[in-house]
């Protein structure tokens, strides 16, 4: 469309121009600009430009767009990039080295930020699978349709396909991610995953299949990258294609088997069996601290980290209690929307709202977070609140899920089938304690001078 085009030339503009555009990418709401010269950068500009709806500085500059419309708008920057003329992006990046940002840069934060590049392209994967999964376990529980159909069966491939393979996903996105070759990567993944390796005994015991987990994945597949660009500084390039993945596979291999998946093992169950225990022992009070801290990380777009952690859980005890706790932080921010809604008297504010409002209930926070609480100050503090309340509820009655997905109203499917009315009351009292916190403590009128 000729407006999603208009909107990407006025952000290139604001950038610097194709010039000045090192790489880029999207996830599901922001485009992400790696520039040559930040200082060129306009980035005032940047957030008035109508259609932007918030903007983030990290290690890339992240324009805030929205669902759907990143995606639109991405493809059309990336086509005026190409017909600029300009030097290809990955020449580019070879050649010109932008220094990364490191203001608040602490190494947690950048570790997140690590994971999160790796897990971010897999997000229309997940989402798909764990819809597709959640909905044909409720309609086969629900007695509408048999187990043993081959409808019922054609679903759970369909749906379960993605999580049996995902370590190999996972491994191709990380050996990416740190410099190796994506197919080494995978087979790193596989290496994990591989049902055959239940033949291997070592120290007198049979190898687990999975052992590890996506720690162990993520761990093989970041070894396997180092090796490979290790080997490759003392192979002669006329013996590269053979050697140098040969040797890389092989000592990742040995290393997997012997390291890797006791380790990560190891890893996973802390984390897991220490999250159970926060939870069982914390109760609601965990539900709420952890509920209304999940905006804050969403503001700095880290919540993707987290993604390594819900799959692990999934893959260890049969579901997910976190997710559901965590999705409370954008019911909480839809509550607050309304009640900004319902008290303010400026019509941009109203469309502002309006806008985002369909996505917040959807499970897509960004747009009410950039585009309304967030600028205000003291909603963005009450949506939070809101969001506790709502986290101490599902937190209090255990409601976990099956598959990893978008939180919201849709995340209602991926809930055991018998929790599904619980999760949903949770939801509705994060989006009251939202609206009450904020109608009454949270938003004065004159706070949206912006807004005139």
């Amino acid at each position: 469309m000729a407006e999603n085009k208009i909107l990407a030339e006025k952000i290139l503009k604001q950038l610097g121009g194709a010039k000045n555009v090192e790489s880029y990418t999207h996830c599901m709401t922001r485009l992400r600009v790696t520039p040559v010269d930040e200082s060129l950068v306009n980035k005032e500009e940047i957030k008035k430009i109508d259609g932007v709806i918030g903007f983030v500085e990290e290690e890339t500059l992240q324009i805030i767009l929205g669902p759907g419309k990143v995606n639109k708008v991405t493809e059309e920057f990336g086509k005026l990039i190409e017909q600029s003329g300009e030097i290809n992006l990955k020449e580019r990046a070879a050649s010109v080295k932008s220094e990364l940002k490191t203001k608040n840069a602490t190494p947690f934060k950048l570790f997140l930020r690590k994971i999160a590049s790796i897990f971010i392209p897999l997000i229309p994967a997940l989402v798909a699978s764990g819809l597709i999964t959640g909905i044909s376990k409720a309609v086969i529980q629900a007695g509408w349709l048999s187990a043993e159909s081959q409808l019922a069966m054609i679903l759970t491939v369909i749906g379960g396909g993605l999580f049996t393979y995902l370590g190999i996903l996972v491994g191709i996105n990380a050996a990416k991610e740190f410099g190796g070759s994506p197919a080494l990567g995978g087979l790193a993944g596989i290496l994990i995953i591989n049902p055959a390796s239940a033949s291997i005994v070592l120290f007198g015991e049979e190898l687990v299949p999975g052992r590890g987990g996506l720690i162990g994945v993520l761990l093989a597949a970041i070894f396997i990258a180092i090796v490979e660009k290790r080997v490759r500084k003392f192979v002669p390039q006329s013996l590269d294609i053979i050697v140098t993945p040969t040797i890389a596979l092989l000592v990742t291999g040995i290393v997997t088997y012997l390291v890797f998946m006791p380790v990560g093992g190891f890893i996973s169950d802390v984390i897991t069996k220490g999250l159970l225990a926060v939870l069982d022992m914390g109760g609601i009070i965990a539900g709420f601290v952890l509920g209304s801290t999940f905006l804050p990380l969403v503001v700095t777009g880290l919540h993707q980290g987290l993604t390594p952690v819900h799959l692990e859980l999934i893959n260890t005890i049969g579901d997910d209690p976190l997710l559901p706790i965590l999705a409370m932080g954008g019911a909480g921010q839809v509550g607050a929307a309304f009640a900004i809604y319902f008290k303010t008297k400026k019509p941009r504010l109203k469309r502002a709202i309006g806008g985002g409002l369909p996505s917040g209930v959807l499970g897509i926070g960004e747009p009410l977070i950039f585009g309304v609480t967030l600028p205000l100050g003291r909603p963005f503090i009450t949506a939070c609140l809101g969001a506790g309340v709502g986290g101490a509820f599902q937190a209090y009655f255990n409601i976990a899920t099956i598959a990893v997905g978008v939180s919201g109203l849709p995340l209602s499917f991926l809930v055991h089938t018998h929790q599904i009315v619980l999760y949903l009351v949770g939801v509705l009292i994060a989006y009251a304690a939202g609206f009450i916190f904020t109608y009454l403590f949270g938003f004065k009128d004159e706070m949206a001078g912006e807004y005139d």
